[in-house]
């Protein structure tokens, strides 16, 4: 791999980035594949991280063979500074390589107080896409998602501006986010119609929360043909060694995060954690590589979105990939442990 703490602009990609054992695999049943594991910049990528430090990683990301970069107009704080970072590496260092990248971002969730700055109008999307292409620096985005239901806008609306956002070239494919399963397959549908199929659906997936298997999402992504981007396979840090000892690190992440608190770290998560550790260490691996190997197990799973704080953290939770498969054993003793709603507010 390339050296990574490399001035500004002066980047030069790995030559071996498609060399490493990081899987490609299709996006349900269209054309497109996604690798295992794509990027993510949910959190720590608004303006209270360092920008080279966001940079390396991200750079270092692509050299590894992510090729695919998940932003929202929601992403900072405030608001957009996600997205205003990765326009500032693009421009500055992947330009060369747009046509490798998969960029998706988001819009309907609040980001403002006004009427239009939220909710799943055609107003609301269509004018959030367009400051996300401005902020981004680019002329389009791969994957524009409707980032959540609205229920107090028909979904014929909401459906319709996806529709027109890839007819329009300002998005070559359309996705959902946190759609619950009825509402998804109704989405699939006005898409397919539309001649704009749904190409994949991001719903929160881990060994602590299991929705996609117990609301019949998995079922229905291979009804439909769309792939499953699963967001939180570490459940927010908890299905790493970090909280195992029952004291909470003064810099992780449930110290300050609102989708997080440290009043979920009981008895009960240290007990089925560390036996899910257990496990991982009888198998020479982690907890965070364990787990992120149980959310590709399947199929349906296009891919697993990571996130990281360092080079050497996303290094290792891609060495997940090369372990062997897991056991119907070992799968079986990961349910017994791996209870959904295991510290998470559901």
């Amino acid at each position: 791999m390339s050296a990574i703490a490399t001035p500004e602009g002066t980047y030069r990609a790995a030559a071996d980035r498609y060399d490493t054992t990081l899987a490609y695999r299709r996006a349900g049943t269209s054309g497109l594949v996604l690798p295992a594991f794509s990027f993510g910049l949910w959190q720590k990528f608004g303006t209270d991280y360092p920008y080279e430090t966001q940079r390396d990683i991200v750079l270092h990301a692509f050299d590894l063979g992510i090729t695919h970069f998940d932003n929202a107009n929601r992403y900072g704080p405030p608001h957009r500074a996600a997205e205003k970072f990765f326009g500032q590496v693009l421009r500055r260092d992947l330009a060369p390589h747009r046509d490798e990248l998969i960029l998706s971002t988001k819009a309907g969730n609040p980001i403002g107080p006004g009427p239009y700055q939220r909710g799943g109008s055609r107003k609301s999307l269509l004018t959030s896409l367009d400051h996300s292409l401005r902020d981004l620096e680019t002329d389009y985005v791969d994957i524009f998602y409707s980032h959540s239901p609205d229920p107090s806008t028909p979904l014929e609306e909401t459906v319709g501006a996806l529709a027109s956002a890839v007819t329009s070239g300002k998005a070559l494919y359309a996705g959902i986010s946190n759609y619950p399963v009825e509402r998804a397959h109704e989405a699939a549908v006005l898409l397919r119609e539309a001649g704009v199929p749904l190409l994949v659906h991001q719903p929160r997936y881990s060994l602590f929360d299991r929705r996609p298997e117990h609301d019949g999402l998995i079922e229905l992504a291979d009804q439909d043909g769309f792939g499953l981007v699963v967001y939180s396979p570490l459940a927010q840090g908890l299905l790493t060694d970090k909280y195992l000892t029952g004291t909470v690190p003064e810099t992780a992440r449930a110290r300050n995060s609102a989708f997080l608190s440290p009043d979920v770290i009981d008895d009960t998560y240290r007990e089925r954690a560390t036996a899910l550790d257990e496990l991982a260490r009888e198998r020479g691996q982690s907890l965070a590589q364990l787990a992120l190997q149980w959310v590709l197990r399947l199929p349906q799973v296009t891919s697993a979105l990571i996130g990281a704080s360092s080079t050497w953290q996303l290094d290792h939770n891609l060495r997940a990939l090369d372990f062997p498969p897991l056991t119907e054993t070992e799968l079986a003793l990961m349910d017994t442990y791996g209870v959904h709603g295991t510290a998470l507010r559901i």
